[in-house]
């Protein structure tokens, strides 16, 4: 599917920031998970300038291991700088960032104390062994879309052209609860 042209981006509110930005998911469900986010969003920042910034979702684990807390996420509208427009060097960005919270990767959808994901990337369509542009899983995830409207409510998968809002219709959302901290809730 084709990207929307300028005229059909104007004519559903999309505007040029939203058409070339990044979307980035945050999410932690250990330590204090909202001193992680919102540091961690400072941090995102740095790589160029958060155009939005979701509210933020308590959500109930998805796959993994048994018994794990409550994940805290939301999702960021972020206009790369130019030394970080490559997809791969803002991903390898992110991944520093998850490294310096003492994330790491030993079991599939473990618990963490935080975790970064590339959603989309000003529409790319990349697959390859480092990185899936748009993010392979996204629409199937209530605790990624629910977020997501959040700072794109217009946005649409490049390649199917599913609504975001569609796919979120369609999801169970019972464990996806809109939260009433403030990101610098202290």
């Amino acid at each position: 599917m084709a990207p929307l042209t300028r005229q059909e981006s104007a004519a559903r509110g999309v505007g040029e920031s939203e058409s070339r930005a990044a979307l980035i998911a945050l999410g932690a469900n250990l330590g204090d998970r909202l001193d992680t986010l919102s540091n961690a969003a400072r941090d995102v920042a740095r790589l160029g300038t958060v155009l939005a910034r979701s509210a933020l979702y308590e959500t109930e684990p998805v796959g993994g291991p048994a018994g794990q807390p409550r994940y805290l996420n939301a999702v960021l509208r972020l206009a790369p700088a130019p030394e970080w427009g490559d997809p791969l060097k803002l991903l390898d960005a992110l991944l520093e960032i998850e490294l310096r919270y003492g994330r790491t990767r030993r079991i599939r959808n473990e618990a963490r104390t935080l975790d970064l994901d590339l959603l989309d990337v000003q529409g790319v369509v990349r697959d390859d062994v480092r990185l899936t542009l748009p993010h392979p899983r996204m629409m199937q995830r209530a605790f990624v879309l629910a977020p997501l409207l959040d700072v794109a409510p217009t946005w649409r998968h490049p390649e199917t052209g599913a609504w975001a809002s569609d796919a979120l219709a369609r999801l169970d959302v019972r464990g996806v609860t809109r939260s009433a901290m403030g990101w610098d809730a202290r």
